[in-house]
């Protein structure tokens, strides 16, 4: 089990967590995570606050928020578009590389016997 000061144990597989604990895997308030839910950026399992349960890729998410908003001085409302912007953009670039990966088949195949 990881100690306060350890994010997480090393080898360790988080697959969700509640929202004391990415709070302190984030380092942010608990507020803030609800700010983060309602704007859309975070989806957690669960009712309420109380019983909420998140994905584990959601601390990167936080992690990314914070980033964006020092760096670039976005308020949540911008964060949540560029984040939406970068996984339309990676979808476009794994759907490219599908389509260059089919052409480049197709040119190599041999055609009908005649």
């Amino acid at each position: 089990m990881a100690s306060d000061n350890e994010l997480v144990p090393t080898g360790e597989i988080v697959t969700s967590v509640t929202l004391k604990e990415l709070c302190r895997l984030g380092g942010c308030s608990a507020d803030w995570v609800i700010e983060l839910v309602d704007e859309g950026i975070l989806e957690p399992e669960g009712p309420d606050p109380s019983v909420w349960r998140f994905a584990g890729a959601s601390i990167a998410v936080v992690h990314r928020v914070r980033r964006l908003q020092k760096d670039l001085a976005l308020n949540l409302a911008g964060v949540a578009i560029v984040l939406v912007l970068v996984e339309e953009n990676a979808a476009l670039k794994r759907r490219l590389s599908q389509f260059d990966e089919e052409a480049a088949l197709s040119i190599w195949q041999p055609g009908p016997q005649r």
